[in-house]
């Protein structure tokens, strides 16, 4: 065995991650490490290199990180083509209403999972909200809270395939939980928004039936690589192969988005090329394989067997581990992804996954972590519309507290 007992092996690993964290290392690196010191703290050289060995030749690990490595290839090319421009741009103008153009124009720039994303779409934001005389601090709340509505129910975001991944259930039936949770955040993000807020003059009522057909076209050729990713995921988990339990449904879907967005942008190599020049994409990837190693090296320790000693003897509750551990986590982290992580490895041995704790577990990790203060999107916001993150806490505490309750609703009764 290693040179400590497990448990102090957990808590030595898990300052040096808070360390790494609270340092902003990346992170992949941070998982991996944590992963790779828990290891040689607990466990004997033999036992670490059959641990990686099995997680980096397993199949579902391959095709999560390969799956992973496309869609940020997807999401970077989306930016550097400006494909994603003319989206938000033919949307404004199909829509001409300044509350669901505000609204709708975040979760649209959301489908590009990016560290601070935000600050794409607050330009967008600031512009349709002057229209309707917003304060910046309900500026910075629209831009925040609706560009975050659109990740639970995104079947291609890299969270929901991890956490499908880690408790063995599928995309598809952790969506169908998320939906109702959605619905009350649109919702209820709304109503907070622009509760008796008058709306503006239509900015253009002079746009003829061919430009509109033009913006419609538009429209859809700029998010087809989006819908053809989606419904190809979607298709093929209906399909019943099993290639969700594998995560090759998503692998192969979004080859096809690639290739759809290849075709509709006409990039030639250096375009093609510049992502994997930036360190990011390979730091989502690297994160992808670390939560599969820090999985099974917290199974080989055995500590989910300990946390299930605590749970055998009534001393924790599940609904609370359930909900506090990966809300904490994902706010002490600012990353969903650590909070589900390091969430799913503590809860493995207590429970048994399904759907309903797999979702539960989601909503958890990721409200926590959509309120976190160093959460980047959070940060950059508040910061681009000059406004305290106290200010916007006022809009944003009771939109997670009922949100955050639709989804212990949703478990009880789904």
């Amino acid at each position: 065995m290693g040179l400590i007992d497990p448990f102090t092996a957990l808590i030595v690993s898990f300052a040096f991650l808070g360390i790494m964290l609270y340092k902003r290392v990346n992170l992949g690196i941070t998982l991996n490490a944590t992963a790779l010191l828990l290891a040689l703290l607990s466990l004997d050289w033999q036992e670490i290199e059959a641990v990686i060995f099995r997680t980096t030749f397993d199949l579902l690990t391959i095709s999560v990180v390969f799956a992973t490595f496309g869609i940020m290839l997807l999401s970077q090319l989306y930016k550097e083509t400006r494909v994603i421009n003319n989206l938000s741009e033919s949307l404004s103008r199909i829509i001409n209403n300044p509350k669901i153009v505000s609204s709708v124009l975040p979760a649209v720039i959301g489908f590009l999972p990016v560290a601070g994303g935000a600050l794409m779409s607050a330009p967008l934001v600031d512009s349709e909200a002057d229209k309707l005389g917003l304060k910046p601090e309900k500026k910075a709340y629209v831009n925040l809270w609706f560009r975050h509505t659109i990740f639970p129910v995104y079947p291609i975001s890299q969270l929901l395939i991890i956490t499908a991944a880690l408790t063995e259930t599928t995309v598809p039936s952790i969506i169908m939980r998320h939906i109702p949770v959605v619905v009350i955040m649109i919702i209820v993000g709304y109503i907070i928004s622009f509760w008796k807020v008058s709306n503006a003059d239509n900015k253009d009522d002079s746009n003829t039936k061919n430009s509109l057909n033009s913006d419609l076209k538009g429209f859809f050729i700029a998010f087809s690589p989006i819908l053809a990713t989606i419904v190809v995921a979607v298709g093929l988990d209906l399909a019943g192969f099993g290639l969700a339990k594998r995560g090759f449904d998503v692998l192969i879907a979004t080859f096809i988005g690639l290739m759809v967005l290849i075709a509709i942008s006409r990039l030639n190599l250096q375009v093609f090329t510049k992502p994997f020049k930036s360190w990011g994409i390979y730091g989502i990837t690297l994160a992808a394989y670390g939560a599969f190693l820090l999985r099974n090296i917290m199974e080989a320790t055995g500590i989910p067997e300990i946390f299930k000693a605590f749970a055998t003897n009534g001393s924790l509750d599940i609904i609370l581990l359930l909900t506090v551990v990966p809300a904490v986590l994902g706010f002490i982290t600012s990353s969903p992804s650590g909070g589900v992580t390091i969430g799913i490895s503590i809860l493995a041995g207590i429970l048994t996954f399904s759907p309903k704790t797999a979702a539960l577990i989601y909503m958890s990790a990721y409200l926590g972590y959509l309120i976190a203060p160093t959460h980047l999107c959070f940060a950059f916001t508040a910061d681009y519309f000059k406004c305290s993150l106290g200010r916007v806490y006022k809009y944003l505490i009771p939109s997670l507290a009922i949100s955050f309750a639709t989804a212990i609703l949703v478990y009880f009764l789904i």
